[in-house]
């Protein structure tokens, strides 16, 4: 498959597994649910009965006092006493095996390859790290919303 370099007659051979596959809408949803999910901090945390300081001993006697009973100071329906269901730390990642992985980016790929959304540029430079110069270079190129990809790194592009 031939790509062809923005306002140029020139093109790039690529290969048809990157940029000619079917568009798998479950495996991209899985892919971004699971991008999603890795990225949630998971620290929300409250004591539970058992986390709360106190409550070693019996408050009162179980008969004779007039109260109900109690066992423990530290009950949820005490005041200061532990949450009921208490939420603890959790990982929120999903397994994603690097197969699907792949197949998913190259599906992404194939499907910005074929909207004509994929613009290929042999060079892309500003002289210095603004960002007005880069908006003024990306409007050239007809883009807005983007993500630049270099085969080596140039620092005038970390804007």
């Amino acid at each position: 498959m031939d790509l062809q370099l923005h306002n140029s007659k020139e093109t790039i051979s690529v290969s048809d597994t990157v940029f000619d596959l079917e568009y798998k809408e479950s495996l991209i949803h899985q892919l971004v649910t699971a991008y999603m999910a890795a990225a949630r901090a998971g620290t929300k945390a409250q004591k539970n009965r058992s986390a709360v300081s106190g409550g070693g001993a019996k408050p009162w006697a179980q008969k004779g006092s007039g109260r109900a009973r109690a066992g423990t100071i530290r009950s949820p329906i005490w005041r200061s006493g532990g949450t009921t269901f208490a939420a603890q730390p959790r990982d929120y990642t999903q397994k994603l095996n690097r197969k699907m992985y792949r197949t998913g980016l190259r599906s992404i790929l194939s499907k910005l390859n074929r909207q004509q959304r994929f613009v290929v540029v042999e060079d892309i430079t500003v002289d210095a790290p603004k960002t007005k110069q880069m908006a003024a270079r990306l409007k050239e190129l007809g883009v807005s919303k983007t993500l630049i990809i270099t085969e080596t790194g140039d620092e005038k592009l970390y804007i």
